[in-house]
C-alpha cells in the first residue's frame, strides 16, 4: 500500500463530505413516507421516557452510534479523540472509520489503545474492508484492528460500488463472503456487517447471518454516496462514471424493514440520511435496534468534544419527545406505537 496516496485519499474523502450537498445520495432515506400517531394525552413525564438499550451485550444510555467516519489522516487523530470523548460522556456506541492503514503501516492516527483509553465504557467497533479480508492475511489485519482498539466487535463494511468507481479500487469480490464467513469462527469477538450507504438487501442479510454474523448495519441510501465522492476526486471520466450512480441504493427505512421481516432477531442498526431524532424514532419503529449517524457529525467532530456532545445531545434529546409525543416512555414501548403511511 502506498501510505501517502491512502492518506491524501482520506483526507480527500473528509473535504469533500464537509463540502455538502455535491455528494449527496438523490435517493430519499424514506423517512418522509411515514409519520407517528400523534398522542395528545401520553400520561407520561418526559423526563421519566428511557432511552437505554443494549447491543453486543453491552448497555448503551441511548439507542445512538456515532458511525464510522475517518481511517488515517493526521487530523484524524483529534477527530478520534473528540468522538471518543463525546461518546463516553454520552454512554453511546462508537464505530471508527477503516482501520487498514492503521493496520498495514503502523500510523494509527488515533486508532492506538488511547482510543479505548477515551472511552473505556463505550460500545466500541473496529472496522476493515471486506475486500482487504480477501489478502492472505486478511484475518491477522482483522484480529490487529480489533486489538489495536480493544474494540468490542469488528466491523466489515461492504463497498462494492464505491470501489468500482475508485480510480484503483479493489474490483474482484469473489470469495468475500467465504472469508466473512471464516472469520466469524476465527475472531474472538462478534463480526458487524454493514455496507457504507447502497443499503443491505434482505438477500444479502440472510446470507451474512447464516455464515455467522452476529448484527448488520443496513446503512441505506439517502445520505452521503460515497460513488459521487470517489467522483469527486477522481478524473472528469471517473465523474461521469459515479453520476450515474447518485440515485443507486435501496432507502434506509426500506431496508429496516425489509431486513427486520426477513431476520426478526438478529440486531440491526440505521444508517444513511438520519437527518434527527424523530428520523430515529421512525428507524427504531420500523425494526432498528441503533441509529447511526457519520457524515451528519463530522463537522461537529473536526471542532470539539464539546460540539459532538452538544450534536447528539440535541438527537436525543429529540427522539426522547418524539417518543413521548407518541405515547411511549421506552424503546420497547415505541415500538408498538402507531406508524402510518404519511399521504
Amino acid at each position: 500500500m502506498d501510505e501517502n496516496a491512502a492518506g491524501r485519499r482520506k483526507e480527500d474523502h473528509i473535504d469533500i463530505v464537509l463540502s455538502g450537498d455535491r455528494v449527496a445520495s438523490r435517493v430519499d432515506a424514506g423517512f418522509d413516507r411515514w409519520r407517528f400517531v400523534h398522542c395528545a394525552l401520553p400520561e407520561l413525564s418526559l423526563d421519566a421516557v428511557d432511552l437505554s438499550t443494549s447491543l453486543l451485550g453491552l448497555r448503551l444510555k441511548a439507542p445512538l452510534l456515532i458511525s464510522a467516519m475517518t481511517g488515517g489522516p493526521a487530523r484524524s487523530e483529534a477527530i478520534n479523540a473528540h468522538l471518543a470523548e463525546a461518546a463516553q460522556a454520552l454512554g453511546i456506541a462508537l464505530g471508527v472509520g477503516s482501520q487498514r492503514i492503521a493496520v498495514e503501516t503502523g500510523a494509527a492516527a488515533g486508532l492506538g489503545g488511547e482510543l479505548r483509553k477515551r472511552a473505556p465504557d463505550v460500545l466500541l467497533l473496529a472496522n476493515l474492508g471486506a475486500a482487504q479480508l480477501l489478502a492472505a492475511d486478511g484475518r491477522d489485519h482483522a484480529r490487529r484492528a480489533v486489538d489495536m482498539i480493544g474494540a468490542d466487535a469488528l466491523v466489515i463494511h461492504l463497498n462494492p460500488l464505491q470501489e468500482a468507481i475508485q480510480e484503483g479500487g479493489d474490483r474482484d469480490w469473489r470469495g468475500v463472503l467465504h472469508a466473512i464467513a471464516g472469520l466469524c469462527t476465527y475472531l474472538h469477538v462478534p463480526v458487524v456487517v454493514k455496507e457504507v450507504g447502497f443499503g443491505l438487501s434482505a438477500a444479502v442479510a440472510r446470507r451474512l447471518v447464516k455464515c455467522g454474523v452476529a448484527a448488520l448495519d443496513v446503512a441505506g441510501a439517502g445520505g452521503t454516496n460515497w460513488a459521487l465522492v470517489e467522483g469527486a476526486r477522481g478524473t472528469g471520466r471517473t465523474q461521469a462514471l459515479a453520476s450515474a450512480f447518485a440515485g443507486w441504493g435501496i432507502p434506509t427505512a426500506d431496508a429496516v424493514v425489509e431486513v427486520r421481516a426477513a431476520l426478526p432477531d438478529v440486531p440491526i442498526i440505521a444508517s444513511g440520511g438520519i437527518r434527527d431524532g424523530v428520523d430515529a424514532a421512525k428507524a427504531i419503529r420500523l425494526g432498528a435496534d441503533l441509529v447511526g449517524q457519520a457524515a451528519a457529525t463530522l463537522k461537529a467532530a473536526v471542532t470539539s468534544t464539546e460540539a459532538v456532545i452538544a450534536h447528539f445531545e440535541l438527537l436525543a434529546e429529540q427522539l426522547r419527545i418524539a417518543a413521548f409525543a407518541a405515547g411511549a416512555g421506552s424503546l420497547a414501548d415505541l415500538r408498538a406505537v402507531p406508524l402510518v403511511e404519511a399521504r
